[in-house]
Order: C-alpha cells, then structure tokens, then sequence
C-alpha cells in the first residue's frame, strides 16, 4: 500500500467534511436544479444551460464534492469506487497512483494558465467572435435559430465587414463561418493555445471552468464552483453582446455595433478579466503542488 495513500496530510473528520460537502451541493442545486427542469420539459435556454452543454462535466459531476489532493476524509467509505479515490480503512483521499496519471494532463493546464497569465488583457474584440458565427448563414443554420437576429442577417453581416475581428481563442474562432475566418486578424489552431490565449478573452475566463473540473477530483470542488459562477455571469455578457435578440428572456443587449456600446463591453470584459485573475492564480497553485507532490524535477519534465 502506498503510504502516501495511508497517511494523508490533513485528514478532515466526518462532521467537518460532511458540512463542507452540504455547502457545495446546495451551491450548485441553485444552477443545476433549474437546469434538470428544464431538461426534462425538453426546453432550451442559450444562456443558463451553456456550461451544461457546450462543456462535458455532467451536472451530477458538479454537484459531487472532492476536498483536493492530500485532504483525506474520515469515515467516507462511501468514496470507495469513487473514480480517484482509494479508501484505507474508513479514510477517503484521492490517491497518488491517480494523481500520477493525470501529471499530463496537469503539465497541459499549468503551461496554458501561465502563459496566459503574463500577457497583458486585449479588450478590443468588443465580441465580435458572435457575430462572425452567423456571417453570411441561411436563416435556418444560425445555432441559436429559435432566437432572432436582432438587427436582422442584412444588418449583422454588415457590422462583421465594418468591424476589426480579432479573436484569439481557438474555441470561439473555429466556429467561425467559412466566410467570416478569413475576416479573423489571428488565426489561433487547436494545438497553439497557449501562444494565443490571453487573460481579457471572456472564453479564457469562461473555461477556467474547464480546467478545473478536468483536474477534479485533485482540486478542492469550491474552487470548481467559484469557476463555474465566473464562467455562468460571463456567458450572460456574451450573450448580451451577441447579435442575438434576448430581450423576452430579460438580457437587455449590449450594442456593441455602437460606441456605447463598446464602452460598456469593454468595462464588463475588464471586470470580468479581474474576477478571473485569483480564479487563474489558483489553480496555477494546485497543478505546481500536484506536480510538486511527485519528487523533483516534475515540474520541468
């Protein structure tokens, strides 16, 4: 037995962990719950069930509570089977065989967040990355079709040839339409991420959500959950700005086609690249400590 695995640093008794556990579900009940409603009445919002959709963590994967790497919990026999887990005695902790065949993974995440943590933030795409997803699209090809164009397709098509595109995250770029990428002033690919990626970019804040719940259950899940909040309210701006017409859901549109209405994206954006800085600063910290946790020279491997 792996004495690593045995002895845990910090071993949480079964009231102290069942409450932190209480909390975190709670938390997420208030984003998951109206999410299965709807689900089961076969409704659909572009907003609210984005982060279910778009992303892979399934809600009851959210809602499941990790305390992180090196945390071990007393009398949780109820984490045996648990993906990650190994239970010795009545002790849960996640286990170092787990964390050492994620190190790759971890080495991705923490190459990505660093590097985009020092570039300076870029707030001048003013979400045009919306727009071009519907450049020159039939009507009834439009991913959000249910929903209209709000200054209609004539009009929309018009601001994406008047307006810089400067997109820099691969994810929002290569759902461009074929007319509109050529329009785009980078040309970000699937394995160049991290020479493009840069903090001021709503979809860098949004998948800090990704990044988490790709290393649970090795990251405490409150931090998860801080992730998904940010990613939820920055789905609400990006929706605001899109050229999608919102009004009857409640989301009052942020013109971007105006001055104004730059302003006020560009003072969102910078609020939001803020709210994801510590966001970022933690999780850089959990995958320098999980690679620290595996002996010397991990981290430059």
């Amino acid at each position: 037995m792996d004495e690593r695995v045995s002895a845990p640093p910090e071993v949480l008794e079964e009231p102290i962990w069942r409450a932190r556990r209480d909390r975190h579900e709670e938390r997420v009940d208030g984003w998951v719950g109206p999410h299965l409603h709807r689900r089961r009445e076969r409704r659909e919002h572009p907003v609210e069930d984005f982060l279910f959709t778009y992303y892979s963590q399934r809600p009851a994967s959210l809602r499941r509570w990790h305390p992180g790497f090196g945390v071990g919990l007393r009398e949780a026999t109820e984490y045996a089977g648990v993906r990650g887990y190994e239970v010795v005695g009545t002790t849960a902790a996640v286990s170092p065989a787990h964390v050492d065949s994620r190190l790759r993974l971890v080495r991705s995440v923490l190459h990505l967040l660093t590097a985009t943590a020092k570039r300076p933030a870029q707030l001048s795409c003013f979400g045009m990355h919306e727009w071009a997803m519907v450049y020159r699209l039939d009507p009834a090809q439009v991913r959000h079709a249910t929903w209209p164009l709000r200054l209609g397709a004539p009009e929309t098509d018009e601001v994406v040839r008047n307006h810089r595109i400067a997109c820099s995250h691969f994810d929002a770029f290569r759902f461009f339409t074929p007319s509109a990428r050529p329009l785009n002033q980078l040309q970000p690919e699937r394995d160049d991420r991290a020479a493009f990626e840069q903090p001021g970019c709503l979809h860098a804040g949004m998948d800090l959500y990704k990044h988490s719940f790709r290393l649970s259950p090795m990251v405490p899940s409150e931090l998860v959950a801080d992730c998904f909040e940010l990613a939820r309210a920055i789905r609400v701006l990006d929706m605001r700005a899109s050229p999608y017409d919102l009004s009857t859901l409640g989301y009052a549109p942020v013109r971007v086609e105006t001055p104004a209405g730059k302003a006020e994206y560009v003072a969102a954006q910078r609020g939001f690249a803020e709210r994801a800085r510590p966001l970022r600063a933690r999780l850089i910290v959990e995958c320098r400590r999980l690679l620290a946790a595996h002996g010397p020279g991990v981290l430059s491997r």
